[in-house]
Order: structure tokens, then sequence, then C-alpha cells
């Protein structure tokens, strides 16, 4: 099977997997009573006693779980998932506002923690037992083993309050001036900061954007390396010790050749799988680090909205999860039959 065939196929199974999705969410959606449910169908947070009870009879909400699934799927489908009285806004157009943030956070950790777990999970298989193998484990280990919040907290009180270097929140107070004022000229053409305040001709803004990312990067960056790290040691130790490697180096091919071409083609496969689902859950919003950092992504609203029983904004938080983890978890189908090819016949 090629690999477009590959794709296709991957892409039939999308559709009902998302089906499945909505159908979770749904199911525990009807665990909350009837006259809680309605604030998912209202525009705005009602102001009378008498428009709960008119939105639950217009939704059909005490009727059977066939019909109230059909009705949600409808408004789903129209992109509207209620409003959200901790974001002050449709929960649609709030993910929309929010989620640049939040992926900007990911643009800049993910290749760091991507590149050099993989060439420290190398380095370490390759010198096992070695000095460097035991120095690169340790680190991992002790990485591996902090919570973020903790680390978030330690950088904030140093770096912030003590260096008095970097900063917290997504910009400063004169950036956040100039890009949100009333008579502001700033156009947003990507949402994300580093890249408009470019775009606008604004090379301060993606300089204060970038000293504001650096703490919660460096947080992300150090706690998702040594996972990296971890698998990408193990698989590596694995492959050295197969056959086809053991015959290349026989043979006479060059070391830097058995290990980069052949060896750590193969000790990828773990590594994808762990990168894919780690960047999709940093998608979906890095909460501690966020609220840590007062950084106004998903995440720091999302912690809001739960500790607010926001239940639009929770569910809708949810129905974006389960799209993002769907969707990597086809693009990490995808990388796995391109350096696979074996995988496609499966």
């Amino acid at each position: 099977m090629g690999l477009r065939a590959f794709v296709i196929r991957r892409l039939l199974l999308v559709l009902p997997t998302l089906v499945g999705v909505t159908l979770l969410i749904f199911a525990v959606s009807q665990l909350i009573p009837p006259n809680q449910r309605a604030y998912l169908y209202m525009g705005e947070v009602p102001k009378r006693a008498d428009v709960i009870p008119e939105t639950i009879k217009k939704y059909h909400l005490n009727e059977s779980v066939l019909i109230q699934y059909r009705d949600w799927m409808q408004l789903i489908l129209q992109g509207n998932l209620g409003y959200s009285k901790s974001g002050v806004g449709m929960v649609s157009d709030i993910i929309r506002n929010k989620a640049p943030a939040t992926a900007e956070i990911v643009l800049f950790s993910a290749p760091i923690i991507i590149l050099v777990g993989i060439y420290l999970g190398v380095k370490s298989a390759v010198h096992r037992d070695k000095p460097l193998d035991h120095a690169t484990r340790t680190v991992s280990i002790i990485g591996y083993s902090l919570p973020s919040f903790w680390l978030g907290i330690l950088m904030l009180v140093f770096f912030f309050a003590y260096l008095g270097l970097f900063g917290v929140g997504r910009l400063s107070t004169a950036a956040t001036s100039y890009v949100y004022g009333i008579k502001s000229t700033f156009v947003q053409y990507t949402g994300f900061m580093t890249i408009d305040g470019i775009l606008n001709g604004q090379l301060w803004i993606t300089m204060d954007a970038l000293n504001h990312l650096v703490l919660p990067v460096a947080v992300i960056s150090v706690i998702n390396i040594a996972a990296i790290v971890r698998v990408m040691r193990s698989s590596m130790l694995e492959s050295l010790n197969k056959s086809y490697i053991i015959m290349a180096k026989s043979k006479g091919l060059d070391k830097n050749e058995v290990i980069n071409k052949h060896a750590r083609r193969n000790a990828l496969i773990p590594v994808i799988t762990l990168s894919g689902m780690m960047i999709a859950g940093m998608l979906n919003g890095l909460v501690i680090t966020e609220t840590v950092f007062a950084f106004n992504g998903l995440g720091n609203w999302a912690a809001q909205a739960a500790m607010l029983v926001d239940l639009p904004a929770v569910l809708g938080f949810a129905m974006f999860s389960g799209v993002i983890f769907v969707t990597a978890n086809f693009i990490v189908d995808v990388m796995y039959a391109y350096i696979d090819p074996r995988i496609r016949l499966g």
C-alpha cells in the first residue's frame, strides 16, 4: 500500500473517531441537571428566572437522549459551543482568540524539546554506562520528577522577582496598551505576537513577546525534554542490539552512518508517538504553566472556567481537546508510515 492510500484510509477513520468524541462528551453532560445544561444554549447570561425553563423547553432538554444529541450536534456544527461566563463571550470566539497564545509557547517549546531530547537520548545510548550516559540519565530523572508549578514558581522568584529578568504575562503594560488600545493600529494577522510584531514593523513588540515567553518555554522544555530523552535512549539501545545493526558494524560501515542513518531512524518511532501526544497536550492548554506565569492562553482560561463551574467553557474546551488529539493521532500515524513503510502493510 502506497503512502497516499494509507493517508486516505486513516482519514476515513477520523470522522467516526470524532463522532465518538462527541458522544463521550455528550454522555458526560447528561450527568448534569437540565437547568444547568441550559447554559449551553444561551447567548448571554440569563437575567430573569423564567429564561431557564424557556430554554429547557425550546431545546428539548427534557426530551429523549437522541433528540438532545441531535440538537446539540446541530449547534456544534454551527460553531456554537455556548456562552462562557468566565470569558464573557461565546466559547468558540474565546478559543479562537486564546489558542494563538498557547500555540506560541508550543511553537518555541516543541523544537527545543524534540531536537534536544533526541540528541541527548542518542548520545546517552551510544555512550552507555559512561559518564555522559550517567549524567544525562540523572538530569533527565530530575527534570522528569520536577512538578511544573514548583519549577515555574522557582524560576519566577529567581529570574523575575530577584534578578528582574524576563516578564510575566504575555506582554508588558506598554506593549499591551499599544496592541489592544482603543486607538491601536496594530493588526493581529496571526495572533502570534512574535510574528505580528514583525509584520506590523514593530520589532519592539516581537522582542517584548519573546522576553515574556522565556520562562514558560523554559519550564515546559525542561520537564518534557526529560521524557523524550528516556524514551529515545531506551529505543536507541534496543535498535543498537538488532542483528542488522551488528552486521552493519561488522562490515566496517562508518560508525556515524550506522548510528544516524540506520539505528536512529528505527528508534524514532516510539518518540514520534510521545512527541505527537505531548504537543497535542500542550496545544490543549498549558494549565499550570500559564496560570503560574499569568499567561493569557487556553490553559489559564480553562483553569478559571473550572473554578467558576463554567459548564459551556469546560465542555467546549473538552471538545477542542478531543479534536486536537484526534488530529495529532492522525499526523503521528502518517509519520509512522513515512519512516517505516512496513507499517503501511498492517
